[in-house]
C-alpha cells in the first residue's frame, strides 16, 4: 500500500521548513483557491459517450451546456480514448501510463501491481490541493477507486461504501422507469436483461429525478463549488451516463420527436473486408441490430441514447452554474471528456470494444483559467495526454515518465503539428495508430487495416491490400512502443480487503506479492 496522504503531506511540509530561504522552491500550501498560478480543476468525465454531440458536428443531440462549455474553452475534434473500454481507459487516463507500460489491458488493477504509482489525483494532492471525488471516475466496479489521494470519495449510502464504492448502475434506491423493463429489446422480445442492462432505455418520473445517482453526484460538487476554500481543489465528478442502462428525467426524453431521429447510416457489406476474426465478431453482435429491426425499435434505442447524452448535459449544465456564482469561475479549469465512444449499429456493432472511430473517437474540452474561448483543434491528441498537461498548466512535479504527452502548446496555439497516437487494443499485442488523414489497425491474430480518413471518414472501406499505402503504414508504426508489457495480475486471483475507516486494498488469493515495476 502506499503511505497514507498525511505522512506524504507531513514529509512534504518538513521538507519545506528544512529549505534555506534563498531556495526557488514555491510552498505548495501556499497557494490559495483563488491562485491563478494553481487554478482549480473540475474533471467532468462522462461514460461510452460517442461523438454525437454539438460541438463536434452532430447536430442531433441537444447538448446547449457543451456548447457553453466549449465557447468558453478550446474543442479537441480529433480526441481519441486511450483504450477501447471502461477499465483500461480509466487507468491509463489516470496514470498517463498506456496499458502496454502497466500491463493493465482490461480489468486488472492498477494500483495492486504498483501500489507507489502516483495518480493524477495524487499529484494534485501533493502538490497541496485539496482532491475530492465523485462517481465513476475509475472501472466503476467494487474495488476499482484508487482512495489513496483523495481527501473524500462521495458515496450516496453505506451500503456503497460498505461495499467498495460500487459507481455502476447498483442498488435498490435507484429508479426505475415504468414498466420495468422499459425497452422494447425485452418487452417485445424473450431475451432476458443481465445486471449490466444492456440495450435498456427509459424516462425516470420527476418524482425519482432526485434519487438518480448522477443528480446526487452533481449535487454534492456543486455543494463544495459552494463552499470557501483555502486551498485550490481539485474535483472529478464522473457520470455513468450515458452508459446503458439509459435512464433519464422525462423531459429529456421529450425533446426528441420519435418520428424524426435519424439513425447512423449502416452499410450492408462494411464487414466484408475486415480480418477474422474480427469479421466473425461482428457478424455475430450484427444480431443485435436486427433484432432492433425486426421489433422496430431501432429509433427508440438511439432517442434513448440521445436523452441519456442531454441528460449529461443538463448535469453539466448545473456544474457550471455553480461554478460561475461561486469564487473561482476565474480561476478553475473544466475539462470534459468521456472514458470512449460507442457503436450505434455502425460495422454491426451495439457497444464499444473495437479499435474504429466509433469507439476511440471522444468528446473533449477544456476551458477556464485565461485560455482560448471559442478555439476548435483539429490536432490529433488523445485523453492519455491529461495528466501531463494538467501537471504543466497547475505547476505540478513530475512524478514519472508519461506516455502521454502535454498538449499546453495546442492550447495556447503555439504548436499545430499533427502526430501519430498509438491505441492499445485490450486484447495484447493489438492496436490502431490514428492521425488526422488515416486509421492503421494491427490484429495480433493476424490482418490488418488501414483506412483514409480525409476521403473516407467512416473507415468503411479497408485499403490494406493497396501496396502504395505501405510506404505510410510503415510511418505511422513508428508509434508502437517496441515492447508490450505482459499483463498485470488478473482481478480473478485477487480479493478485496475491507480495512478499518471504510477504505479496502486488494490481496492475492495465494498470498502472492506483486512482481512488476514500472
Amino acid at each position: 500500500m502506499k503511505q497514507q496522504t498525511f505522512i506524504i503531506l507531513t514529509l512534504s511540509l518538513i521538507l519545506f521548513l528544512g529549505c534555506s530561504s534563498s531556495s526557488k522552491t514555491k510552498n505548495p500550501f501556499k497557494a490559495d483557491a483563488q491562485s491563478t498560478e494553481k487554478p482549480n480543476i473540475i474533471i467532468f468525465a462522462v461514460d461510452d459517450m460517442n461523438d454525437f454531440i454539438n460541438p463536434l458536428g452532430y447536430n442531433q443531440a441537444i447538448t446547449p451546456n457543451m456548447d457553453r462549455l466549449a465557447a468558453a474553452g478550446v474543442t479537441f475534434t480529433n480526441a481519441h480514448a486511450p483504450a477501447s473500454y471502461c477499465a483500461p481507459s480509466r487507468t491509463a487516463i489516470w496514470t498517463g501510463l498506456q496499458s502496454t507500460s502497466t500491463g493493465c489491458y482490461t480489468t486488472e488493477v492498477y494500483f495492486y501491481d504498483f501500489p507507489n504509482l502516483v495518480p493524477m489525483h495524487e499529484s494534485f494532492q501533493q502538490a497541496g490541493y485539496k482532491t475530492y471525488g465523485a462517481g465513476k471516475l475509475f472501472h466503476h466496479r467494487a474495488g476499482y477507486i484508487d482512495l489513496d489521494g483523495w481527501n473524500e470519495y462521495y458515496a450516496r449510502n453505506e451500503e456503497i461504501r460498505n461495499i467498495g464504492f460500487e459507481t455502476g448502475y447498483h442498488g435498490d434506491d435507484l429508479p426505475r422507469p415504468t414498466p420495468y423493463p422499459y425497452s422494447p429489446y425485452y418487452t417485445k422480445t424473450n431475451k432476458e436483461m443481465t445486471g449490466g442492462k444492456f440495450l435498456e432505455f427509459g424516462p425516470i418520473t420527476e418524482k425519482d429525478v432526485p434519487n438518480m445517482m448522477g443528480v446526487k453526484r452533481t449535487k454534492w460538487i456543486c455543494d463544495l463549488l459552494a463552499k470557501k476554500h483555502e486551498t485550490p481543489f481539485f474535483l472529478g465528478l464522473g457520470l455513468y451516463t450515458p452508459h446503458f442502462p439509459n435512464y433519464a428525467p422525462q423531459k429529456y426524453f421529450d425533446m426528441y420527436d420519435l418520428d424524426k431521429i435519424q439513425v447512423p447510416e449502416l452499410f450492408k457489406d462494411d464487414l466484408n473486408d475486415i480480418p477474422e476474426p474480427m469479421k466473425s465478431k461482428m457478424t455475430n453482435r450484427s444480431k443485435i441490430q436486427k433484432t432492433l429491426d425486426e421489433i422496430g425499435a431501432t429509433k427508440e434505442a438511439v432517442r434513448g441514447y440521445l436523452a441519456a447524452v442531454s441528460y449529461a448535459d443538463g448535469l453539466l449544465g448545473e456544474v457550471l452554474d455553480a461554478l460561475e456564482k461561486s469564487a473561482y469561475n476565474d480561476n478553475t479549469i473544466v475539462v470534459f471528456w468521456s472514458d470512449q465512444g460507442y457503436h450505434l449499429g455502425e460495422k454491426g456493432n451495439w457497444g464499444k470494444h473495437t479499435l474504429w472511430s466509433e469507439t476511440s473517437r471522444v468528446p473533449f474540452i477544456i476551458a477556464g483559467n485565461n485560455l482560448p474561448k471559442g478555439k476548435r483543434v483539429d490536432t490529433t491528441v488523445g485523453l492519455i495526454d491529461i495528466y501531463p498537461t494538467l501537471s504543466e498548466l497547475c505547476n505540478l512535479p513530475k512524478q514519472h515518465n508519461m506516455d502521454g504527452e502535454s498538449i499546453v502548446p495546442l492550447l495556447t496555439g503555439k504548436v499545430e503539428k499533427d502526430r501519430d497516437l498509438f491505441i492499445p487494443y485490450h486484447e495484447r499485442g493489438s492496436y490502431s495508430v490514428i492521425n488526422s488523414n488515416y486509421r492503421y489497425i494491427y490484429y495480433k491474430e493476424g490482418g490488418e487495416e488501414f483506412y483514409n480518413r480525409k476521403e473516407d471518414y467512416g473507415e468503411h472501406y479497408n485499403l490494406i491490400n493497396d501496396e502504395k499505402n505501405r510506404v505510410i503504414i510503415n510511418e505511422m508504426k513508428k508509434a508502437v512502443p517496441k515492447e508490450f508489457r505482459k499483463a498485470a495480475t488478473s482481478k480473478n486471483s485477487l480479493k478485496l480487503v475491507f480495512d478499518d475507516g471504510g477504505t479496502y486494498h486488494w490481496e492475492s488469493k495465494k498470498g502472492e506479492k506483486p512482481q512488476m515495476t514500472l
